[in-house]
This record gives C-alpha cells, sequence and structure tokens, in this order.
C-alpha cells in the first residue's frame, strides 16, 4: 500500500509527495502536529494539514527570513522570534557572533519538542546560550514591549488558527512601538500565485505599509510552499533594504549559505510586474 501526503493549495489545485513512514502524529492544545519522513523531501513538518517545512528545502525560506535583515544592518544586537517552533530561524541567527540576545516566543511547546526530537537539523539553535525561550501568545508578549529590539522576525504559521492575530493591525502597530528607532521587521508575506494567499498577502502589506515609513517586498522560491513563488515583508523605521545594504561587511562575515547571498539579496527586492499591481491594489 502506498502512503502520500496531500495539501491543497486551492480547491482545484494540490501537491502531493510519497510517505516512507508517519513518524509522529500529536494533537496539541492548539494544533494537530505531525512528522513523516519521505523519499524526495527528508522529514516533513506538518501543522493542521498544512507543510510547514521540509528538510530538503527549508534553508531557503530560513536563509532569506534571516540574513535579508542581518545584512542591512550590522549592529543588529537584539532580536525578537514570533513563532518558528521548528528553529531554523534561530540556528540561522545564532550563526552571528554579534547577537547579544535572542528571545524566542512561540505559542505551542509541542512544535518546538517534536522538532528537537525529528528534526534536529533545523532545531540545533535551541542549545544557544544567547537564546531565551518563551512559550506564550506572541501579540501578548510584543505588546509588553517598548523600544527593546533591533530586529523583529515573525516566522509564523498562514493567517489561520493560532497564526491569524499575527496578521493584524494591532500586532503590527505592537511591533513598531517594540523596536528601536532604527528598527526592522521582517515576516513571512505569504504567495502571491493563488487568490486566497494573495489577499492575505495584499492585507499584511497594507497594514504593515500604514504604519512603517519603509515597507517593501522580497521573494524567493522554495519549491514546497504554495505555487513555489513566496514573499517575505521588509519593514524598518530607518533602513532602506537596498540604499543600507553593504555587501562587503556581509561577505567578510565568511557565512556559507545555500541560497542566499549578496547579488540574490539585490536581486529579490526587483518583483514581477502582476506581484507590482497586487501591491498597488492593496491600499
Amino acid at each position: 500500500m502506498e502512503l502520500w501526503f496531500t495539501e491543497y493549495h486551492t480547491d482545484n489545485v494540490k501537491f502531493s509527495m510519497r510517505v516512507n513512514k508517519h513518524l509522529a502524529g500529536v494533537k496539541s492544545d492548539f494544533q494537530k502536529i505531525d512528522v513523516f519522513d519521505t523519499p524526495e523531501f527528508g522529514r516533513v513538518l506538518v501543522i493542521d494539514g498544512y507543510l510547514m517545512l521540509t528538510e530538503k528545502d527549508e534553508f531557503i525560506y530560513h536563509e532569506m527570513i534571516t540574513h535579508v535583515p542581518m545584512a542591512v544592518n550590522p549592529h543588529i544586537r537584539k532580536i525578537l522570534v514570533i513563532g518558528a517552533g521548528d528553529g531554523g530561524t534561530v540556528r540561522e541567527l545564532a550563526r552571528y557572533k554579534t547577537v547579544e540576545r535572542i528571545d524566542m516566543v512561540e505559542i505551542d511547546r509541542k512544535v518546538v519538542e517534536i522538532c528537537k526530537e525529528y528534526i534536529p537539523g533545523t532545531a540545533s539553535g535551541f542549545d544557544d546560550e544567547r537564546l531565551n525561550l518563551y512559550f506564550e501568545d506572541g501579540l501578548k508578549f510584543v505588546k509588553r514591549k517598548n523600544n527593546e529590539y533591533d530586529l523583529i522576525i515573525v516566522d509564523s504559521t498562514d493567517p489561520v488558527g493560532p497564526g491569524l492575530e499575527l496578521f493584524t493591525m494591532e500586532f503590527y502597530e505592537n511591533c513598531y512601538k517594540a523596536l528601536v528607532d532604527d528598527g526592522i521587521l521582517v515576516n513571512q508575506h505569504e504567495s502571491p500565485y493563488y487568490p486566497n494567499d494573495a489577499e492575505a498577502m495584499q492585507n499584511a502589506h497594507r497594514k504593515i505599509k500604514s504604519i512603517f515609513p519603509t515597507a517593501r517586498v522580497y521573494q524567493a522560491h522554495i519549491p514546497t510552499y504554495g505555487s513555489g513563488h513566496w514573499l517575505f515583508g521588509f519593514a524598518s523605521k530607518k533602513f532602506d533594504p537596498i540604499k543600507d545594504f553593504n555587501e562587503d561587511l556581509w561577505n567578510s562575515l565568511g557565512l556559507e549559505t545555500g541560497y542566499y547571498n549578496t547579488d540574490l539579496h539585490k536581486g529579490s527586492f526587483y518583483i514581477p510586474n502582476y506581484v507590482k499591481k497586487l501591491l498597488e491594489n492593496a491600499y
């Protein structure tokens, strides 16, 4: 008997992968968490039926959500990560010796526990001594902060279930307040390709643009995410992701990456016309 995992991208489109074994299935207080072993993508994390990451291509997402802001402001010291229970974002941030503190807020302790056990390649950063891990609501956590962080990374699930509140105006306003005067906010920005995803992307961009003086969108190709065309949001009180980008300084760090490089950094902000129109119509 063949075993397959299938995720529906729309009512008419689905993405499937063959599964060797169902390694874990846990129902937490917040969501259903599954881990599958697959011949093509390695181990795969699924939450509430939605694919969160695969061992084969997770490096693309995690490098692009972290190295882009870190290359724009080399003086980032204090970082807040919201979501990111798989640990990949913290893993990448921990590679920077100049980082002094990483506060990570994940609402679901079970996600972290499952990833530590079954996907240790992404969870390796959880052992970093600079990490402070909080299991609580991200919206409530950031609401208590004021002028504290150089960088906030919102590594959330899609805007459904526990992730919905991380796409609200209140949340983005609280992030603005929690950032220092030259702070940066980066978030996963959904896909522009399928209508429901594009609408979520437009809603997020409209809200962020109304709060931050700089609000840009950049892209990456992530094969196992819906349509493969994925966006990230870059917002800042001061920095422009291209004009303030110091590629020589970042390259001098000697960090080895599988996807991100400084040429790609610049190119990722040059987005297709159909995405430009979606963003223009988001107001």
